[in-house]
């Protein structure tokens, strides 16, 4: 079973009006995901709308055949230790009637209808003690954890350690999710995190994004089998996430989007963490902050970690392949014909057979999921929130240039 458990409805801001239940699931079904978060229960009309399209199954919500879980991600700003913090976490509820009670408490602290990831005016730890008060089902999971503006690790507004923010708590979180801009490797130099599970999902805001990362579990799941195997880092059933390239992500770099900068951790440095063009302070990327906060090199892999896969969006490779924009027809025709033949999009990328889809599809096709399987790739990171671009055909650069992207 794959899982994408971060994703937004159509309540949520820059989010596609096609997040709705029905789109969802069909987007669901042509990649292979067998469960997805609901998000956004805190929004009053999304709820409506979970309410009337999910069917209550076994310790989950159902519809069409995929697997929902009731879920939002909520926007903590507050001050602590003299410092203001913004951090994005992820609520995860068993039903309708423990989402009504946790709804009936964030309302205290901000306006639930104005985004469906609400911004609250309350300290994270505050919150996680009244909703495990609220009932020990419930579980928290900080969101893109090394995010330089939002999150428990962010540069700009998070904290330095997992202690600073949840305290006495800190052992009733069992999950961090990594963000698109890391990866379990980059998040394993960091011992403080040997205890926690590390799950990746898409932050989807339209349906072509749901999957681009996620978790691949032996079995199906329910929502309290799920919680179970992620607090026990149950690696007999938690088989490995697919990983988005963290270069890709918008915070992977140290630069300065409005001049047009971008430089490693390194760079940034060598320049006092100033943009050289203009002077002003540089947004510090997510390598960067690792680099800081790590305890152990680069390379460096704990014992009993779960796996993990990179990959690239089927869409993205055959618009690639074919010479053209992801969202064109021609793309998409391509995309539906080969999900319809092989089953999903997840069997294309990860199993089916080269030589196969070579007999099934233009040449340049099955050779640029292979490059993408083998990580032979051209790679520019992002920076201050600016995404990266991952090339498979541009002209091969000479090794020692594409060592110094990383």
């Amino acid at each position: 079973m794959i899982a994408d458990l971060h994703i937004h409805s159509r309540y949520s801001r820059a989010t596609s009006k096609e997040m709705i239940i029905p789109k969802i699931t069909e987007y669901a079904k042509l990649k292979g995901i067998g469960m997805v978060g609901s998000g956004d229960f805190t929004h009053p009309e999304w709820l409506k709308e979970l309410k009337r399209d999910l069917k209550q199954g076994d310790g989950v919500y159902e519809y069409g055949g995929i697997k929902f879980l009731l879920n939002v991600e909520v926007n903590n700003i507050y001050t602590k230790n003299g410092k203001l913090r913004r951090l994005h976490n992820i609520i995860f509820a068993p039903d309708f009637e423990m989402v009504e009670k946790i709804n009936k408490y964030l309302g205290r602290y901000g306006k639930l209808a104005a985004d469906g990831r609400p911004i609250l005016s309350l300290d994270t730890y505050e919150m996680l003690k009244v909703l495990l008060d609220i009932s020990s089902d419930i579980f928290l999971i900080p969101a893109h954890i090394w995010t330089p503006w939002f999150s428990l690790f962010g540069s700009n507004s998070g904290f330095d350690s997992i202690e600073e923010c949840f305290g006495d708590l800190k052992d009733k979180i069992f999950a961090m999710e990594t963000g698109l801009s890391s990866d379990p490797p980059m998040n394993w130099r960091l011992s403080s995190l040997d205890n926690y599970t590390l799950v990746s999902n898409s932050d989807a805001h339209s349906p072509t994004r749901l999957g681009r990362e996620a978790n691949v579990f032996k079995e199906d799941l329910n929502y309290y089998q799920l919680r179970d195997v992620l607090k026990n880092r149950d690696r007999e059933k938690f088989l490995y996430t697919i990983e988005f390239y963290p270069q890709e992500g918008k915070y992977h770099f140290d630069g300065h989007r409005k001049c047009g900068v971008r430089l490693s951790p390194k760079e940034a440095r060598f320049n006092n963490n100033i943009c050289p063009v203009c002077s002003r302070g540089l947004t510090i990327g997510v390598l960067h902050r690792i680099d800081t906060l790590s305890d152990r090199e680069e390379g460096f892999v704990p014992e009993k970690v779960i796996p993990y896969k990179n990959l690239i969006p089927l869409e993205e490779i055959i618009a690639e392949a074919m010479g053209c924009g992801r969202d064109t027809v021609g793309v998409k025709n391509e995309y539906r014909r080969l999900c319809n033949l092989f089953g999903n999009e997840f069997e294309i990328l990860l199993n089916t057979a080269i030589d196969v889809l070579r007999n099934n599809t233009q040449e340049k096709i099955a050779i640029a999921i292979d490059r993408v399987r083998r990580g032979d790739l051209i790679i520019n990171p992002g920076f201050d929130g600016e995404f990266g671009t991952i090339k498979i055909f541009e002209e091969e650069k000479s090794k020692e240039s594409q060592l110094g992207l990383f």
